[in-house]
């Protein structure tokens, strides 16, 4: 009996640190983050908005994108979701800039509003994502925007705060993409950001998951171990 319990107890000390970390990876990954399967500088691409809700009682109605003026998109169109309406802020730019057929451009879309219908919106425990074409891409390693999340019961979450290295995650992060330094339109290019506002590369993405795989597999072994372990005590204990 005296062997059966410590191991025991370890194996369900380590289960329940595997079920702490799994489910921390599941709360960060819960973020508001942008993709692109075709982003690259100078290039026309698609932006993929990937919206969880995060609230147990209400549901998202309302999404706010803001988009960079510093370097604004010539091109912004949306692609329609059902249940949703857009509208398209523009904005005076000084100086205007030039599109790629030499065109001047005096406006630029500065804001994307996703209003959701009567009825309608992102309901608890799911996602919708939301996509513009926009371009062309600023020639620039990353690009960041600022999103507003509204629920149905009238609260906001404002992704929209930087994430800088060395510092500790914000708590609610502003979607950040990466792009490759040349225009292509090989798919790919583009890639998602991570919940910590960061454009991941595939070391740092998959190290939680392998990580917690490893502590429940641990945990198993361990456990399954108390258990061998206990029984062996026990023969022994009927046998003396």
């Amino acid at each position: 009996m005296s062997s059966f319990r410590p191991a025991t107890r370890l194996g369900i000390i380590l289960a329940a640190l595997v079920g702490s970390l799994v489910l921390g990876v599941g709360v960060a990954s819960a973020h508001v983050t942008v993709s692109s399967p075709d982003a690259a500088a100078g290039s026309f691409g698609k932006l993929v908005f990937r919206v969880p809700n995060e609230s147990d009682t209400a549901s998202t109605v309302r999404l706010r994108i803001q988009l960079p003026t510093d370097a604004p998109f010539a091109s912004v169109n949306t692609q329609p979701v059902p249940g949703w309406s857009a509208t398209l802020t523009r904005t005076q730019l000084d100086p205007p800039v030039t599109d790629d057929d030499g065109k001047e451009v005096t406006q630029a879309v500065s804001v994307v509003d996703f209003v959701a219908d009567a009825g309608a919106g992102i309901r608890p425990d799911q996602f919708q994502e939301f996509a513009l074409s926009v371009g062309p891409f600023p020639k620039a390693d990353s690009l960041g925007f600022s999103v507003v999340q509204t629920y149905s019961d009238g609260t906001e979450s404002a992704w929209i705060e930087p994430t800088v290295d060395g510092q500790p995650e914000p708590v609610h992060p502003a979607p950040v993409l990466s792009l490759t330094g040349a225009s292509s339109s090989t798919s790919g290019s583009g890639s998602a950001s991570s919940a910590t506002g960061h454009a991941p590369d595939s070391a740092t993405t998959n190290e939680p998951a392998g990580l917690a795989l490893f502590l429940a597999v641990l945990a198993l072994f361990v456990g399954g171990s108390g258990v061998v372990l206990g029984w062996t005590a026990r023969r022994r204990t009927v046998s003396s």
